[in-house]
């Protein structure tokens, strides 16, 4: 049971792989009292944005009592106006969550039936089809949240079973009515940071899940390269006393315990410090660590918020205020999509480097590009060329999206967060960086061969029979992309991530 106000990131990822969202008692009676404030308001004549006024720079054209529902209704429809591929089902389960926590929260003014529905589409596994693109984060995500509500409504189009079939169809298999829409009630799941949220959130599981696959390419890399642990001595790291760098370095320094390959060259090795890729692995991991630690804080406040407009609250005439406020400008979002946009460049960057170091025999004192017979085979050239390529790719993504305002609704709505459009880029970059450090496992797997009888340590040879169990050794050129692709597959799994536990 969750109570509005109070779902944990830990319970939000378990919705968004398939978990049913059960409301903690009590909520009920809270979204009809803030139902009842409403009608009790509209019943005085005063104009209330949005429940009998139009909409955005309409916003002073009042509308009669007899057309009030078909306002509602037309707002849906209207602002259905998305465009671009399909959310995934995921993060659409996600999206519906988040819209059903928001309005339980009782200061939305809409009916418990409203809520029901959400909750019902859930149960149901049924997810809105809803395009990715027309959202610029206030207000709200109107385009596609309107998507999401045509088939509350019995409209639009909704995924049963992996099938897109009508909203009227989707609702009939999960045994829903289609809601006719009550005062404010368009509006209300209309207006909202869920989608951009959901998309943030589900990049973010996805960073944190890379970040400690990273780590673990990583300790591997030192190992393949014949490199040094003294980097990672606790000492250094408490001189400066940064929390994720600390951690870093502490779960690089477990990953590599044990490691034979690293005891056979403790004494006698010429090289005095080892290239920045690898000696500095704790510092940019750990800033990474730190990062994504800060947006996940900022995530999980924004998937519990009230993010929609006017709101009901308490105070004022009969106990409730209505104040028109801009919740639903979703800065904080953009700010900590954008700040997980940097994490996955950064932690792309330096793998690509160690991907590099690997492949150089003058800085790896491996074979050059881990292939014996070089010249007859080209080994993992073009791999890291690939690899170079995705970092590239993602260092151009990782241009700030939130400084990016353009005014709509005619300058009503001067300034917006661009948080949808920055939280829908890290879903590619996180597709990347699965991308280089699959490049960087299988070329670390290739390394350990070169030090054979010699075994690193115990999870890094199990890493290691990760790798081989889609991907053999490299005697002889083949084609790459097979084993870069199953590989990646596994990064995508968490394979790789369940191995590393974090200090």
């Amino acid at each position: 049971m969750i109570v509005p106000g109070e779902a944990g990131l830990t319970a939000l990822r378990a919705i968004m792989e398939g978990a049913p969202l059960a409301l903690a008692e009590g909520w009920r009676a809270t979204v009809e009292a803030s139902a009842a404030a409403l009608e009790a308001r509209m019943a005085t004549g005063e104009a209330l944005y949005g429940v009998n006024t139009g909409f955005g720079k309409l916003a002073g054209t009042r509308i009669p009592a007899a057309q009030l529902a078909q306002l509602q209704l037309n707002l849906v429809r209207s602002h259905a106006a998305g465009t671009g591929p399909l959310l995934p089902a995921p993060v659409v389960r996600l999206i519906l969550a988040l819209k059903a926590l928001s309005l339980a929260r009782g200061a939305s003014a809409v009916r418990p039936q409203v809520v029901e529905a959400l909750l019902a589409l859930l149960a149901a596994d049924i997810t809105p089809a809803i395009p990715a693109r027309g959202s610029v984060g206030a207000s709200g995500d109107l385009a596609p949240l309107a998507h999401l509500s045509l088939v509350l409504i019995g409209e639009g189009e909704a995924f049963v079973e992996g099938q897109v079939v009508p909203g009227t169809e989707a609702l009939r298999r999960a045994g829903v009515a289609p809601l006719a829409l009550g005062p404010k009630e368009g509006l209300a799941l209309l207006n909202g940071t869920q989608v951009s949220t959901a998309l943030a959130l589900a990049a973010l599981f996805a960073a944190e899940d890379l970040l400690r696959t990273a780590l673990l390419a990583g300790a591997m890399s030192v190992d393949a390269a014949r490199g040094s642990d003294t980097p990672f001595d606790p000492r250094i790291h408490a001189l400066r006393n940064q929390p994720g760098q600390i951690r870093a370095a502490a779960t690089l320094r477990a990953l590599l315990a044990g490691s034979q390959i690293r005891e056979s060259h403790r004494e006698g090795d010429p090289r005095v410090q080892d290239p920045y890729s690898l000696r500095c692995h704790p510092q940019v991991a750990g800033a990474c660590l730190d990062l994504l630690g800060h947006a996940a804080q900022v995530l999980e406040r924004e998937a519990n918020a009230v993010t929609d407009n006017p709101l009901v609250v308490e105070g004022g005439p009969g106990g409730y205020d209505i104040l028109s406020g801009g919740n639903f400008h979703a800065e904080p979002v953009a700010f900590a999509a954008d700040a997980i946009a940097l994490a996955l460049a950064e932690l792309g960057a330096i793998s690509e480097r160690r991907i590099a170091l690997l492949v150089d025999p003058v800085l790896s004192g491996l074979p050059a590009f881990l292939v014996r017979e070089g010249g007859l085979n080209s080994g993992f050239m073009i791999a890291q060329v690939t690899a170079a390529a995705l970092t590239a790719e993602n260092r151009a993504l990782a241009a700030p999206r939130s400084v990016d305002s353009l005014p709509t609704s005619a300058n009503q709505e001067d300034h917006v967060s661009m948080a949808t459009g920055a939280a829908l880029r890290l879903h590619d970059m996180a597709d990347n960086l699965a991308g280089i450090l699959a490049v960087e496992l299988l070329c670390a797997a290739q390394g350990f061969e070169f030090h054979r009888p010699l075994q690193s340590s115990e999870v890094l040879e199990r890493a290691h029979g990760l790798v081989r169990g889609v991907a053999a050794a490299w005697d002889a050129d083949r084609a790459m992309a097979p084993d870069m692709a199953a590989v990646k597959a596994l990064v995508e799994r968490g394979r790789f991530a369940a191995l590393v536990e974090m200090a």
